[in-house]
């Protein structure tokens, strides 16, 4: 969320810089919003400060033997009206933070500015897409060769965009989630945690999922009871460990790593990605967050997004970095880098891993602050995620840059000793 007073104070300007966002802030309801509030906050008070010179008064006039009646019932009005005040405010109040709720972050001065996808700028490359001798064939075909990769059967279970991976694809899977842990933990100085799968509405309206974006979430209703929600992503768990907290400066930066399964409804989906496993109801994903000083988040991000190239770089997968345009970026993001693998089957690269900054947005929401120990005073963190990576796309690219003309897959030789030595699968 947005600084209130930054928006009241530099509404135009606030309104252009979230324009190349294609976002449009309706200005004239903000400041009728905000003249209202202002005019009755202002009555309410003068109306507050009135009654209590009332009160006063009806002491005075009683210990001076005077009928104090129609004082008290000029007080009991004033305190009707009072409570009429404060309902409206409330009201009022409730409707500019639904405003504000609704409003995404603004892009940091060095984001490129374009409408979609086609803004986007390629930062960099690593590694030569493989050339292959023989007839290339996607995860889907090498995966259901031998009944390892069965979405007939998730259909059967679940519907669609599900998958079932059983016997080696199903170790190779999960090599790669524990791989990509090692390394996290190992060497880059994350703390492995163990999340709820489950989480209650304040958690998502935390970190921005909430209220804009239900409709890509799966929620569980409970009768009389709070509902429930599945993690989207472990960011939404994660980042909440700081929520409501005033962190000591030396416990920053706080860098937490998770593997979680994910769920989403791909409600904007229809049509996109049907065959295979590019975008699933279900799928794994080692998540990086980190928690950290505000002026050292720029400095994060590209630590952050370097963590998950070098995950990448150890499977030796091609892929880019590209740096996200103002109209393309996540609703909480201020600056993201994108991860894109080269699929094979596609000819293309497809992204396997956003990388964000989200700056003090998610904090506000959330409360998370550290105390500056220049100043002394609580002020808000800034919070930053990332796929380190998706698992199953990752899988996905293993499956199809390691495939040999028989239709076995070559095992990377990092993820050799998760497989028990096993070279080739197939």
């Amino acid at each position: 969320m947005l600084d209130s007073k930054l928006v009241r104070t530099q509404l135009q300007e606030i309104a252009d810089r979230l324009a190349t966002r294609g976002f449009q802030l309706d200005v004239a309801r903000f400041e009728s919003l905000e003249a209202q509030r202002k005019a009755v906050q202002t009555r309410t008070e003068q109306l507050q400060a009135e009654r209590n010179a009332r009160s006063k008064a009806i002491g005075q006039a009683k210990s001076r033997g005077e009928d104090i009646a129609p004082l008290l019932a000029e007080v009991d009005r004033m305190g009707s009206d009072l409570e009429a005040g404060k309902r409206e405010l409330d009201a009022i109040q409730a409707e500019l933070d639904g405003l504000m709720l609704s409003i995404p972050n603004l892009p940091h001065e060095s984001v490129p500015v374009g409408a979609d996808e086609e803004g986007n700028v390629e930062v960099r490359r690593w590694g030569t897409p493989a050339t292959f001798g023989f007839e290339i064939k996607d995860h889907v075909a090498l995966g259901e060769q031998h009944g390892w990769l069965d979405f007939e059967t998730a259909a059967k279970l679940s519907g669609a965009r599900f998958a079932l991976m059983r016997g080696p694809i199903a170790r190779l899977h999960r090599a790669l989630a524990q791989f990509m842990l090692d390394l996290h933990t190992g060497e880059h100085g994350y703390e492995e945690a163990y999340t709820p799968y489950l989480v209650q509405a304040p958690a998502l309206q935390g970190t921005g999922q909430l209220p804009k974006f239900e409709e890509d979430l799966f929620k569980i209703t409970r009768e009389g009871e709070a509902d429930f929600y599945l993690i989207p992503t472990a960011e939404v768990s994660l980042t909440n460990i700081v929520s409501g907290e005033i962190l000591d400066a030396r416990q920053l930066p706080l860098k937490f790593v998770a593997h979680t399964p994910c769920f989403r409804s791909e409600a904007g989906a229809s049509g996109r990605d049907t065959r295979g496993m590019i975008r699933q109801h279900q799928f794994d994903k080692v998540e990086m967050v980190q928690i950290v000083e505000p002026a050292k988040s720029y400095e994060a991000l590209e630590e952050l997004t370097a963590n998950a190239e070098k995950v990448l770089q150890r499977l030796e997968l091609p892929y880019r970095v590209l740096a996200l345009c103002t109209g393309d970026m996540g609703f909480g993001a201020t600056k993201t880098y994108d991860l894109e693998v080269w699929v094979p089957s596609q000819d293309k690269y497809r992204e396997i891993s956003s990388c964000s900054n989200c700056g003090d947005f998610q904090a506000r929401r959330m409360q998370a602050r550290w105390r500056n120990p220049e100043t002394g005073k609580p002020e808000l963190v800034h919070t930053l995620n990332g796929s380190g990576l998706a698992v199953g796309r990752t899988l996905v690219a293993v499956l199809e840059n390691y495939q040999q003309a028989d239709g076995s897959i070559r095992v990377p030789e990092v993820l050799k000793p998760y497989m028990g030595g096993i070279e080739v699968i197939g």
